[in-house]
C-alpha cells in the first residue's frame, strides 16, 4: 500500500508526532515506523527520527525528513539508504534528552 501526504492527515510539528506512525518515501513507498522522535526540545531543535525498518533501526536525519504528519511521516530516502544508529551522534549537546534517547537506542540486549 503507498500512501501520500492527503492519506497522513494535516501536518504537524516534531513535538507532536507519534511513536508508531508509518514512515514513507515521497512516493509512497513504506520505510517502517517511527521509533522515537530526536529533539532537543529545550533548544527547540529537531535532529531527525528513529525508524524501525524490517532490516533493523534506521536514523533519519532532519534534513532526511520530508514532512510529518498526523499519521506519519515522509522521509528522502528508502530505508536501505538511511543511517544504522551507532554510538556516535549527530552533534547534539552530551546533557541532551537526544543523548538519553540515543543511549536507550544503542545500550546492550
Amino acid at each position: 500500500m503507498t500512501e501520500n501526504a492527503e492519506d497522513l492527515g494535516e501536518p504537524v510539528a516534531y513535538l507532536v508526532l507519534r511513536e508508531g506512525v508509518p514512515v514513507c518515501t515521497p512516493s509512497g513507498d513504506p520505510v517502517g515506523t517511527v521509533t522515537r522522535v530526536l529533539a532537543d526540545e529545550r533548544e527547540d531543535i529537531f535532529h531527525g527520527l528513529l525508524i524501525s525498518t524490517p532490516d533493523g533501526p534506521r536514523f533519519a536525519t532532519g534534513d532526511q525528513v520530508a514532512g510529518l504528519y498526523e499519521h506519519g511521516a515522509i522521509v528522502t530516502e528508502p530505508a536501505e539508504r538511511l543511517a544504522r544508529p551507532s554510538a556516535d551522534l549527530p552533534a547534539a549537546r552530551q546533557d541532551s534528552g537526544l543523548r538519553k534517547a540515543w543511549n536507550w537506542l544503542v545500550q546492550p540486549k
